[in-house]
């Protein structure tokens, strides 16, 4: 939008594509359902759900449905939508003659200072610094032909699955010190899991202790060998869906009837066969990590195909309360991003109740359960006053570097 002066403002309320919030409000919720188990139990937990706590009877089911329909499921969603963002971002700014680069690095530039603040003070499992990295390069590929952009960012998705094959190979040839050292990373030692845990149950100071090298590792070593690759070439492959018209239901009714039926045939059979590969394996570190992993990396991108596809003809088709309340969450996903961690930071470590690793995975469940609700709620009750979420109102205004207007006018 252009102010009476020429210059660009952001998207107003009004501007926006409903599909696509109900989309982002559908992603930041599901997104929890992994975030939590980072955010309540040792690092390792996540990836080997054998390292720590009860893996058996309701919190068995509560593992392998989480791992069938959200674990990577949702964060593809987000990155789909952010390389959508993107051309929405700069089509409004050229359709203004304005020079689109200056305010994408620029709003991106404040993406990855608070991403930073958030990885570093808050959480280590922070998405914001890749999603900003990734930013900066996608950019430069905007104008390319959808075509071109799905072959590139399905190359770059391979990358991480070459990677972790050839590592996987080569283990039997590394030095001894390095095997050991990764198997204490998958398999924690007791001393290790107690560290871990009495960290986080501690106050702030302590908790940097683990937190910083791990936010660390995140973003360079994990973000080389995984995270940029996935999260760029998820990128490039959302600005194609967004070139194709997939994301705003241009497609035929039945072209989404079977992306729903191919991708949840095909996703759920891949992500659950490698679930089964994983427990025959003994969720050892020599097949789990390396090998055992690649299922659900390639699964989650079909179920994926399948949750685009159904959310995307039901907002279409009806405008009901529960629409409503996921477009607003959406409309505010920066900040309901943010707020899940400040609350749940304050549940399970040492500066709220210290409930870190204490709670099992069933009871994770209903504590997500409580945070959607909560979000829910708030997310369209803030929006009747107010233009956009705090955090988003603060990242315009860093982006456009202009105070915005906060209030409605309503």
């Amino acid at each position: 939008m252009e102010n009476q002066t020429g210059r660009v403002m952001p998207v107003q309320p009004e501007e926006r594509i409903l599909s696509l919030d109900v989309l982002r409000g559908f992603a930041i919720l599901g997104i929890l359902i992994m975030n939590i188990q980072s955010y309540s139990m040792i690092n390792t937990a996540y990836l080997n759900p054998t390292a720590y706590g009860d893996l058996t009877g309701i919190n068995l089911i509560v593992w392998i449905l989480s791992h069938l329909f959200a674990d990577q499921k949702f964060m593809t969603i987000f990155s789909l939508l952010f390389g959508a963002g993107i051309l929405l971002f700069c089509n409004k700014a050229e359709e203004k003659g304005d020079k689109a680069a200056p305010l994408h690095y620029r709003r991106n530039f404040w993406l990855l200072i608070i991403g930073l603040i958030h990885a570093y003070l808050f959480w280590h499992g922070d998405i914001l610094v890749p999603y900003a990295l990734c930013a900066f390069i996608v950019f430069l590929f905007r104008k390319y032909k959808p075509k071109t952009l799905m072959i590139l960012g399905s190359i770059s998705l391979l990358v991480p699955m070459g990677l972790y094959f050839m590592f996987g190979s080569t283990m039997p040839f590394w030095p001894s010190e390095a095997t050991e050292n990764l198997l204490l990373s998958w398999n924690p030692s007791q001393e290790l899991i107690d560290f871990e845990l009495n960290v986080y149950r501690g106050g702030l100071a302590s908790q940097m202790m683990h937190r910083v090298p791990t936010a660390l590792m995140f973003q360079t070593f994990l973000f080389i060998i995984w995270s940029g690759w996935r999260v760029g070439g998820l990128m490039l492959i959302g600005m194609a869906f967004f070139k194709w018209g997939i994301f705003t239901g241009k497609r035929s009714k039945a072209f989404y009837r079977n992306w729903i039926i191919f991708g949840l045939l095909t996703g759920l059979a891949l992500s659950g066969w490698g679930i089964y590969r994983n427990f025959v394996h003994d969720w050892s570190l020599e097949y789990s990590m390396f090998f055992g992993s690649q299922y659900n990396y390639l699964g989650s991108l079909f179920v994926v195909m399948a949750y685009i596809a159904i959310v995307i003809q039901w907002s279409l088709k009806s405008f009901s309360g529960l629409t409503r309340r996921l477009a607003a969450t959406g409309r505010m996903a920066f900040t309901n991003y943010l707020a899940q961690t400040l609350i749940c930071t304050f549940i399970f470590y040492g500066h709220g109740f210290g409930l870190f690793g204490k709670i099992e995975r069933w009871q994770q469940i209903l504590i997500v359960f409580g945070i959607w609700i909560l979000q829910l709620l708030i997310s369209p009750i803030w929006l009747k006053h107010f233009r956009f979420g705090p955090v988003e109102w603060l990242w315009r205004s860093l982006a456009y570097w202009k105070i915005q207007k906060l209030r409605s006018n309503s």
